[in-house]
């Protein structure tokens, strides 16, 4: 039997993307501009956190968001309301933004008079890890009804991550969710990482959430 060729493709398109985020990376720090990657499960919260988010902050920073989902606008439309530029991104299918895509996002977001600008990825907690944005900062949202065992089984996810927001604190009497064991399980991914647990519902947790952003947001942008 003829020897089979066997080509490893996967580490140059990183690498290629790696690139080209770093690039973004640079630009958007000569603009002044600071991306948040903001990434969890479907269902887990993520616009809700956002609109508080937004409530918290909107007085302080001019916010772009752009709404990453493989179809619809529902997303975009619920933050439009917030009175922020919104922007919805159709990714055709594909469970991911990458740098190049992220990039057309920001172009149409008109990003230049927008201080902080935040990508909605898609929501999953597999292959949005996978590709750098170009974002300053990457979020993770985990969900009490989730369990506290997703680190454990989305390792990447938690790895990229500087800050896990816990979600969903005012139904934890309801599910078998050990919010310690969860940290831990956390720690054993990535021990940089702040965990901080919120209720987006009730508004428990969000100051010190914003804090962090508010914080990250003026040291980025000198």
């Amino acid at each position: 039997m003829d020897e089979v060729r066997i080509l490893e493709i996967k580490q140059s398109v990183f690498a290629n993307n790696d690139q080209r985020a770093e690039l973004l990376r640079r630009e958007l720090k000569e603009k002044r501009i600071f991306l948040l990657n903001l990434m969890s499960s479907p269902g887990s919260g993520k616009t809700t956190t956002l609109t508080r988010t937004i409530e918290r902050l909107r007085d302080e920073f001019k916010i772009g968001v752009m709404e990453a989902d493989i179809d619809s606008d529902v997303d975009a439309r619920t933050i439009a309301a917030t009175g922020v530029k919104s922007i919805q991104l159709h990714t055709g299918g594909m469970c991911h933004l990458d740098a190049d895509m992220t990039r057309q996002g920001l172009d149409g977001l008109a990003a230049g008079d927008v201080e902080l600008a935040v990508l909605e990825n898609v929501g999953n907690l597999v292959c949005p890890a996978e590709f750098d944005t170009g974002a300053v900062k990457n979020v993770a949202i985990l969900s009490v009804p989730e369990g506290d065992d997703k680190p454990l089984k989305y390792p990447l996810m938690f790895q990229i991550c500087d800050v896990v927001l816990i979600n969903k604190t005012d139904v934890l009497p309801y599910f078998d969710f050990d919010m310690e064991k969860c940290r831990e399980n956390i720690r054993m991914r990535n021990p940089n990482a702040r965990v901080i647990p919120i209720c987006a519902k009730t508004g428990e947790g969000v100051d010190e959430w914003a804090d962090w952003l508010r914080a990250e947001v003026k040291a980025w942008r000198g």
